[in-house]
């Protein structure tokens, strides 16, 4: 008929309750449908594991023709959902529960498959997606305080993954930290990883949900109970950097 069908539910069913369905009724035949899911990673917080989708993106990562993608605010997700829209193809759109700060303004424009550039350093790279950005430019701005140069990379696409960009931020700093509101297996961590180890450059340190549920709790202290906030950042950089030396 002519539409663009767009499916929107929580992203535990999305990925998982009708997992089947869409391997063999769209990505298969290549059908042109968006999965759009909100309570992406921990941010339903309160609602515990059964509503946290923590495995999401990592299990539409594994299936064919899927691209799966994660805007950080507002403006990158207005503008992803119509990129979505255009793409041609299945697209997974994983969203948060919460509100998120502003990174963007409205007329920032945004291609899937690329990641964005925030800051350019030459010290450390950090890729980060989704939620967990606000937390990854929080630590580059304190790196940069204690002189610490940081390229930051929004990496909103994790499939196709933007691996022309990964592999010029490895070149050029040679200390990688991905950041994500996901499970570590086969997420951003691991796209990254396998880039890095098919080149055979570079260290990297993950910053994930390490293969465990979540729990009912305040966001922003589950981040810091799993080490994946800004101080398990700043961490992980210093660990990266003393190695250097």
């Amino acid at each position: 008929m002519g539409k663009v069908p767009f499916i929107s539910t929580y992203a535990v069913f999305g990925s998982m309750r009708m997992l089947e369905q869409i391997r063999t009724s769209v990505c298969y035949p290549n059908l042109n449908v968006k999965i759009a899911c909100s309570h992406g990673g921990l941010t339903p917080a309160d609602d515990g594991a059964t509503h946290q989708g923590t495995e999401d993106m990592g299990i539409y990562r594994t299936i064919p023709n899927m691209t799966v993608i994660m805007p950080a605010d507002y403006n990158s997700t207005r503008k992803l959902v119509e990129a979505a829209y255009k793409w041609n193809g299945p697209v997974y759109l994983r969203f948060t529960r919460n509100e998120m700060p502003f990174y963007y303004d409205e007329n920032e424009e945004f291609e899937i498959g690329k990641g964005k550039i925030l800051k350019d350093g030459n010290d450390i790279t950090i890729i980060g997606i989704g939620d967990l950005l606000h937390q990854a430019i929080n630590a580059a701005n304190e790196l940069e305080r204690k002189c610490v140069s940081v390229r930051l990379i929004d990496m909103f696409t994790l499939k196709p993954l933007d691996e022309e960009l990964v592999l010029e931020s490895v070149k050029k700093t040679g200390k990688v930290i991905t950041v994500e509101d996901h499970n570590i297996y086969n997420g951003l961590g691991s796209a990254v990883s396998e880039v890095m180890a098919e080149a055979g450059i570079g260290k990297l340190k993950r910053i994930a949900i390490k293969d465990h549920f979540g729990e009912s709790g305040n966001y922003y202290k589950l981040l810091e109970k799993y080490d994946m906030d800004e101080n398990a950042i700043l961490k992980a950089a210093d660990e990266l950097l003393a190695n250097s030396i």
